[in-house]
Order: C-alpha cells, then sequence, then structure tokens
C-alpha cells in the first residue's frame, strides 16, 4: 500500500480541528476533512490531552515587529539609541536590552529579534496542584476514591472555607490530569474518573436516545404530583434498567429530593423478572418513603399495573425520547458507569456487591446537594418519619 507524505498542519487547521473537536466530531470525521487518517488528527490533540491550549497573545507593551524594523533601521542610519527611542516613544533603557539580547548593534535584526521575543515569552504559570503538598495529596486521594474533580473542587471550597490556598477549580484538576506536562497529578488518577478515557471529549460528543417500544396504559409524567416535580418531599423516584454484557443489567432507583440510589439485582430483561424485582425492592424501606415511580418506555415495565397492584406505588412515563424528564436518573447512570463500565458482565454481580456499590456512590458530596451526601439527607428524610 502506498504510503501518504507527511504533512504539517498549519495553525488554521489546527484551529479547524480544535472547532470540530468542541462540536462533537470523532477523530475519523476531523481526519477525513484532511484526507487523512484519523492517528493524525489524535496526534495533535492528544498534546493536550484533548484540552484546545489558550491562543497565545503578545503584551501590549511588548515591541512590534514595525518597531524592531526602526531600530533596525535606525541602527544602520548610525542613529543614537536616544533619538531612536524618541521617534518610537520609548525609553532607552528599553531599546538597549533589546539590542543587547539580540546580536547587539552589528547583529540586530527585527524579524530575529521578533521571533526570539516570542519564543521567550512561552513561560507558562506553573499549576497550582504542581507545587505538591497538602492540597495536591488531598486532590489525589479524593480521585482514588471516584469524586469527581468538581466534587472535590466544591468540598475543598467548603471544608477549608475562607482559605483559598486550598481553593481549586474543577478546570485546574481536569487539567492537571489530562495534561500530563504540567506534572501536576498522576496519569493512573484519570482510571478513578467516571470516563477513564485518555483525552477529554466535548459533552456534544453522544447524546443517548430512547428508541423502545410502546407500553399499554402508560400513564404520562405530565399527571405526576406537583410534590414531585418541585421535589418538595421525599418518596419520588426516577428508575431504568443499566446494561452490560452478555445481555446482563440492574435496576436502578433514584430518589429525586435527596439523589439517594439503591441497585436491584436483575436475572433478565423480560417483564416479569423485571418487576419481580422491583416488587422485591419496595419493601426495603418504609411505605411513607415511596410515593411514585418515574420510568423510561422500556418495555421491561409493560407490567407496571402488577407493580403499582403489589405496591401501591403508581408509576409515571416519561414522553417518548425524552429520557432527560427523568433527569436525576441519567445522571446517576452515568456516575455508575464508573462502577460499572460499558462491557462489563452485571450478571456475576451479587446484591451485597450492588448495595456497596451503591453506598460508596451515596457517600459521595453531590453539588446539588450543596455537596452534602445523598445519605446524609435521605438519614435525615428517615428519621422525620420515625
Amino acid at each position: 500500500m502506498k504510503q501518504k507524505p507527511r504533512i504539517y498542519y498549519t495553525e488554521s487547521q489546527k484551529a479547524l480541528m480544535w472547532e470540530r473537536w468542541k462540536k462533537g466530531d470523532s477523530l475519523q470525521m476531523i481526519a477525513q476533512m484532511f484526507d487523512r487518517n484519523h492517528s493524525s488528527v489524535q496526534r495533535i490533540l492528544a498534546e493536550t490531552g484533548g484540552i484546545r491550549p489558550a491562543p497565545r497573545c503578545r503584551s501590549r507593551l511588548a515591541l512590534t515587529l514595525a518597531e524592531r524594523e526602526e531600530i533596525s533601521r535606525g541602527l544602520v542610519e548610525g542613529k543614537s539609541l536616544r533619538s531612536i527611542a524618541t521617534c518610537l516613544g520609548r525609553a532607552p533603557s528599553t531599546l538597549s536590552r533589546e539590542i543587547k539580547r539580540n546580536g547587539g548593534q552589528e547583529g540586530y535584526r527585527a524579524n530575529q529579534a521578533d521571533q526570539s521575543a516570542w519564543d521567550r515569552a512561552r513561560r507558562p504559570k506553573r499549576c497550582k496542584l504542581a507545587k505538591g503538598g497538602m492540597l495536591a495529596h488531598m486532590v489525589a486521594s479524593k480521585l482514588q476514591l471516584e469524586w469527581s474533580p468538581e466534587q472535590i473542587a466544591g468540598w475543598l471550597k467548603q471544608f477549608f472555607e475562607g482559605d483559598k490556598e486550598y481553593y481549586v477549580s474543577r478546570e485546574t484538576i481536569y487539567r492537571s490530569l489530562y495534561i500530563q506536562a504540567r506534572g501536576a497529578l498522576k496519569k493512573e488518577l484519570l482510571a478513578h474518573l467516571r470516563r477513564t478515557r485518555a483525552m477529554r471529549r466535548s459533552r456534544h460528543h453522544t447524546q443517548k436516545m430512547d428508541n423502545h417500544g410502546r407500553i399499554c396504559d402508560a400513564i404520562s409524567i405530565s399527571e405526576r404530583p406537583a410534590t414531585a416535580e418541585d421535589r418538595a418531599v421525599p418518596g419520588h423516584w426516577e428508575g431504568d434498567l443499566l446494561f452490560g454484557s452478555h445481555n446482563s443489567q440492574i435496576a436502578t432507583w433514584v430518589e429525586r429530593q435527596t439523589r439517594y440510589v439503591m441497585l436491584v439485582k436483575v436475572d433478565g430483561k423480560d417483564t416479569a423478572t423485571v418487576v419481580n424485582a422491583l416488587i422485591g425492592n419496595a419493601k426495603r424501606l418504609p411505605h411513607e418513603l415511596y410515593k411514585s415511580l418515574t420510568w423510561d418506555r422500556g418495555k421491561e415495565m409493560a407490567g407496571h399495573k402488577r407493580f403499582t397492584m403489589a405496591t401501591e406505588i403508581q408509576v409515571y412515563f416519561c414522553d417518548p425520547q425524552n429520557p432527560w424528564q427523568r433527569g436525576s436518573n441519567e445522571n446517576t447512570n452515568g456516575l455508575l458507569r464508573q462502577y460499572f463500565p460499558k462491557g462489563l458482565d452485571l450478571s456475576t454481580y451479587s446484591q451485597e456487591k450492588l448495595d456497596e456499590v451503591a453506598r460508596r456512590l451515596n457517600e459521595r458530596p453531590r453539588k446539588t446537594l450543596h455537596y452534602q451526601t445523598p445519605a446524609h439527607r435521605f438519614e435525615e428524610c428517615v428519621a422525620s418519619i420515625s
């Protein structure tokens, strides 16, 4: 096979790559614009971990190329530094340093001096986490507990309230992980993120679509009580199936007010098996904490009437192709992928192991709860009805 000649991308081509990457295009789609293989594009994007570098710009105080050309011409004409500086409106000392660092009066060249100044200006500010110490240690330890960078940043701000030395943004943590040149956090910590990919992807890269079948006598989410919609009282749940390999799955329940999670082992995705498992789960907590269940349009809940008769829990269904209407559950399923990545056989997990995963997730602080944990909020609800 004939090998294509190696090409070097221009700055405008790289800018187009980053623009398409941000919009969610795949590496292959971007590479097709340049008639190249995806690996050539990946090489460019991977240098900074899929994060677009900030555009460089010159300081408004720096000498311009036009000014350097005036300096060069003035030296050739034999003018003094003071007279050249007066014409340019610059201090003589500025010109003296400029000429001295770029070959002296005999060897000064405007273009070379301008390029050298641009190269010398690359002095990136040292990352806050690269300094090491207690802050970097705490961030690394929380990442190992599967906390997200956003959760870590929020927790630090609350735990060290008023002490900005321990404040760090989620973006700083992400960049420290994906841009290894910063030397702040070890690359191995990427494995503890919810998404374990080597490069950061755009949020527009993928979009889950609801393509399930119809459910007979389904009650629309629009008929759900207002107390469920505004999360005013606990006991309104959202549910779905999380799928793995070999036709395996687990059922996920999320309480809307507290974001408390329960995982249910399901031996099959047929409606009889799923409904039986959900009925058993509805007996784990006090009856007062079960007021409604909102589900996707999956056929596994075709037997929702039998579930309601056995538990007195009314089931509501999202509108077709609108899974975002049970957003708490969709977000939680994304969090669970950190523990159950795609391609994993979920049938090997016992109910005890699922309970352990749910406990770990419930003990992680959540931004929507002002960085309190779902477990803490749910315990307050249980105590209020006791």
